[in-house]
């Protein structure tokens, strides 16, 4: 069987999978591995690899570490030297410019956690599930110089379910997009690869998330709205709101038989409810800035003695 010569470009956990996958494949040879640099973290700030390059290591695969593969010329001439029939590329980090992208004899291709060209972008998965969706998808498209806009060669929808967060759905993608690879590397091998492009006037985008996106406005937003930001913005940034001044983590909201105009705060048996632009709804597990998790009852015994007064914003 003729083996595919590539070369995997990535640097997340959420890689991982899908290098792990092609390392087993009989029919694959994985000529290098290019990630990001090592970089320092925690209070030793002591420098740590990408998970990516973990694997390559603990693996003993060829790998290489570069800030911006576009102009680390030792890469691009060993790149030239290694003649890879094709390029993959999942959650790496970095645009590929032509010379780059014109290196393999096939293209360089690229995993993408949505149904494309709707989410085009760098957080598809968050903003599935800010819009309530109910799936989603791994897209696997020929890279181009336009982002996430080259034709696709793969598609694998996937659903999602009721109670799915950012952090479940990541970890179901995390293993779809290995089964997508494999899929869309057996149709390489057999020449059943079909190219399609893609519909421009149907495209979507989906912008990184920032860490104020959290931030709740009750008076703007009706219930299924929280509801959404709760489930995309976890565990990061989470969302939140402002309680006397203080930053409030919600962790999780219920609905409220109360009725209360929006923005308006009950706290009334021992329970942090607030009218949001549809209905009433119940902070019901929560975080205050600097303290731990806690129920609104929780959060309320402990400052009812510093405040008779509650202001949420």
């Amino acid at each position: 069987m003729k083996k595919l010569r590539l070369a995997f470009m990535g640097t997340p956990d959420f890689s991982v999978a899908t290098l792990e996958m092609l390392h087993a494949l009989p029919f694959v040879e994985i000529v290098k591995v290019i990630s990001m640099p090592d970089r320092p973290v925690g209070r030793g700030l002591e420098l740590k690899s990408p998970p990516v390059i973990v694997f390559a290591k603990e693996n003993k695969l060829a790998f290489h570490q570069t800030e911006n593969v576009n102009k680390d010329e030792t890469l691009l001439k060993e790149l030239q030297n290694l003649q890879c029939d094709l390029i993959i590329v999942l959650a790496f980090a970095q645009f590929l410019g032509s010379n780059i992208l014109n290196l393999p004899k096939l293209g360089c291709f690229n995993i993408h956690t949505s149904l494309l060209p709707r989410y085009r972008g760098a957080a598809p998965i968050q903003h599935a599930l800010l819009n309530g969706d109910q799936s989603t998808g791994v897209s696997i498209q020929r890279m181009v110089k336009k982002m996430d806009a080259g034709d696709l060669v793969h598609m694998r929808p996937v659903k999602i379910s009721l109670f799915e967060n950012s952090q479940t759905l990541f970890t179901k993608l995390k293993f779809e997009s290995a089964i997508a690879v494999e899929n869309f590397l057996y149709d390489i091998l057999n020449d059943k690869c079909v190219y399609t492009p893609q519909d421009e006037s149907q495209a979507t985008f989906a912008p990184t998330i920032s860490k104020d996106d959290g931030k709740i406005h009750f008076k703007e937003m009706n219930m299924v709205d929280i509801l959404n930001r709760l489930k995309a913005f976890e565990p990061w940034p989470s969302i939140f709101c402002f309680l006397n001044g203080q930053r409030l983590k919600i962790l999780q909201i219920e609905s409220s038989n109360q009725k209360l105009a929006p923005g308006v705060l009950s706290t009334h048996h021992g329970m942090l409810e607030i009218g949001c632009q549809d209905s009433t709804i119940r902070l019901s597990v929560v975080q205050l800035e600097g303290k731990k998790k806690c129920s609104d009852r929780e959060l309320l015994n402990g400052l009812k003695n510093k405040t008779q007064e509650f202001i949420i914003s």
